[in-house]
């Protein structure tokens, strides 16, 4: 949070042009934290270094991913997603939906059109303060999601079996009966690494706990273990259906929450709450 004189250098340093501060909002979806930069407009400042600088949750702000919101002219807002060793990634469900709130409450509109790596997606209002993304149909060829080689995306030759999911981002999906028995500091940074994806990949561990009702955990590709995870959410909804373990309308409880997710024809839309928790400024020298 900003103390008074803060405050008052960032606005005298804004109004002279100074560049040595980076505005930034804090936000998370069911703990799943964000930092959201808003370049629209001016001079892209965030890169791969900054990035990694504000990740440090000692030195820094934290994050499990960075969003910079950027000008483009096929959409409300074109997004560019950082995780916090640097690397960049194509989708954020739930940042996208964080960014997608502030922007509804900003404007007043109730639906948006928003750019990422991964393509167009939608947000919609879902009530009751839940927004709604969709995150796109989900790649189930071995080449789109990629993995290494031709291989059956359902049962992938690794120890237990697990189903590989594209969402924008690689992930790896194991069905278990436990979730909160897997050792996933372990387990999660061995499976991020595996040969088998060449760009690295998300894991999940989820398990069946009532009709269409999952309990997961999530190591994310770049960071570790996280809270929640959206694009690793609609994945483990997609590897369920396929496994006929559910059908397509699921709830998912994550550590950090719940998130409902429906794989329609139309592509995987996520619904849940959002927080804007507070704003900030990075000194960038």
């Amino acid at each position: 949070m900003l103390d008074s004189l803060s405050v008052l250098a960032y606005i005298a340093a804004m109004m002279t042009g100074d560049s040595t501060y980076l505005p930034f909002m804090k936000m998370h979806g069911l703990g799943n934290d964000f930092v959201v930069v808003d370049e629209r407009g001016v001079t892209p400042r965030v890169d791969a270094a900054v990035a990694v600088a504000i990740a440090d949750r000692h030195r820094g702000v934290g994050f499990d991913q960075l969003a910079v919101l950027s000008d483009t002219a096929d959409a409300d807002v074109h997004l560019t997603f950082y995780n916090s060793d640097g690397s960049t990634s194509a989708a954020c469900g739930n940042a996208t939906r964080c960014i997608a709130r502030h922007l509804m409450d900003q404007t007043g509109r109730t639906a948006l059109t928003l750019i990422t790596d991964r393509g167009t997606l939608h947000a919609l209002d879902a009530g009751g303060g839940l927004t709604a993304v969709n995150m796109g149909q989900p790649q189930l060829d071995w080449q789109d999601i990629p993995l290494a080689h031709e291989m059956d995306t359902l049962a992938l030759p690794i120890d237990g079996a697990p189903v590989a999911t594209g969402m924008g981002n690689p992930h790896c999906t194991f069905f278990v009966d436990d979730a909160d028995a897997v050792d996933l500091a372990q387990r999660g940074a061995e499976i991020e690494h595996h040969p088998l994806y060449p760009q690295r990949t998300n894991v999940q561990f989820a398990g069946l706990i009532g009709p269409n009702h999952l309990r997961m955990r999530v190591w994310e590709r770049g960071v570790g273990i996280t809270l929640a995870s959206g694009s690793s959410s609609c994945a483990v909804a997609v590897a369920a259906a396929r496994r006929a373990l559910t059908g397509r309308d699921v709830t998912i409880d994550l550590d950090g929450g719940t998130l409902q997710v429906s794989w329609r024809d139309d592509g995987v839309w996520m619904t849940g709450p959002t927080a804007h928790v507070f704003d900030g400024q990075w000194r960038l020298t």
